[in-house]
């Protein structure tokens, strides 16, 4: 069976693209689909506690953002470049999208923050990328954090006045490029009310990198490649989510990264082994999940493979309508969007 790409179309008007996070995170508004019937109702996010029963449980990607864009010049022309940090090869080599590359041959080197940070281009790899080898003095970690900015997507064309607020209040690992941006609802005071309801919260980490925003250029959707993401689960976390499975609860991610994740890493009977590698997993209609029962996700774009994702939960024509609907309630879309349950 042939699945193209454009059977994931939908217009969406450009004023509906949220530029700007709301000042409440749990106040943004909610969309529940139900996937066996396509039925929907509109409630404000806060309100995810009343979907949730004590003994299920909620998954989250407890990844952080590390402030991967760096802008500098190239010494000995004051050439401005920009460097994305994509993927940490070693200890101080990365693997980088530069712009504009033509300016950053193997040798060249790049000053950021007058001199604090130095990366040169050792070689060129795959897609055009750079691997890039920095030189500092000190800590890494801190200096990026005095020099980077936010990674914001393309599509965000506003500057960002709080870089907390694309990170979620239980980011803990640095490694992503981007924000798992349906965690970006909760608050902790309802991650505690949640909780106090006996739902179990489980941490797994999976690293966002850039191909989340790759276009899908082909038209068979299965000729799509993946880009790889480092995930990790402890022994612990793993055990909340088999034993919710065991007990009849159900397994409620939050996020397609926190879903890839598990899914990447549960064996055929749907029992999640812990441990951490890579995955490349491409989830679309058809795909059986092992593990997954239920989802909580942002409005993605259209013929993005996360709408394929959520289409392989809900059904494309459920998905399809449901964004129809959105889009008649002005709903906002993307990164700093609102949210929809799919039970």
């Amino acid at each position: 069976m042939e699945m193209r790409r454009q059977d994931f179309s939908f217009n969406l008007p450009q004023e509906l693209i949220a530029q700007d996070p709301l000042k409440d995170r749990a106040s943004s508004r909610l969309l529940v689909l139900d996937k066996e019937t396509g039925e929907t109702s509109h409630h404000v996010f806060r309100e995810i506690k009343d979907y949730l029963h004590p003994g299920d449980c909620l998954v989250i990607n407890d990844t952080k953002v590390i402030p991967a864009r760096l802008i500098g010049s190239k010494i000995g022309t004051d050439a401005k470049i920009e460097i994305l940090l994509l993927k940490r090869k070693e200890d101080n080599v990365w693997e980088t999208l530069v712009k504009p590359g033509k300016k950053a041959k193997p040798g060249a080197r790049i000053s950021f923050g007058e001199g604090l940070l130095i990366g040169e281009v050792i070689d060129v790899v795959e897609e055009g990328n750079r691997l890039v080898r920095f030189t500092y003095d000190g800590i890494f970690e801190e200096i990026l954090d005095q020099l980077g900015q936010m990674p914001l997507p393309p599509y965000i064309t506003h500057q960002l006045e709080d870089k907390n607020r694309y990170q979620t209040v239980y980011a803990k690992h640095s490694g992503s490029a981007a924000a798992p941006t349906a965690g970006l609802h909760f608050t902790p005071e309802l991650l505690q009310e949640i909780e106090g309801e006996g739902v179990d919260i489980a941490s797994v980490t999976l690293h966002v990198g850039l191909g989340t925003f790759r276009p899908v250029k082909v038209d068979n959707i299965l000729e799509h490649h993946m880009h790889s993401e480092f995930y990790q689960i402890e022994e612990s976390e793993a055990e909340k989510i088999n034993r919710a499975k065991e007990k009849g609860g159900r397994v409620i991610c939050v996020g397609t990264t926190s879903c890839r994740t598990i899914e990447s890493a549960a064996d055929e009977n749907g029992h999640l082994r812990a441990g951490s590698g890579w995955t490349d997993i491409f989830i679309y209609p058809g795909y059986k999940f092992k593990l997954l029962d239920c989802l909580i996700t942002n409005f993605h774009l259209p013929e993005s493979t996360l709408l394929m994702l959520v289409s392989a939960l809900a059904g494309r024509e459920h998905v399809l309508a449901a964004y129809e609907e959105a889009v008649r309630e002005r709903y906002r879309f993307f990164s700093f969007g609102d949210a929809m349950f799919i039970k």
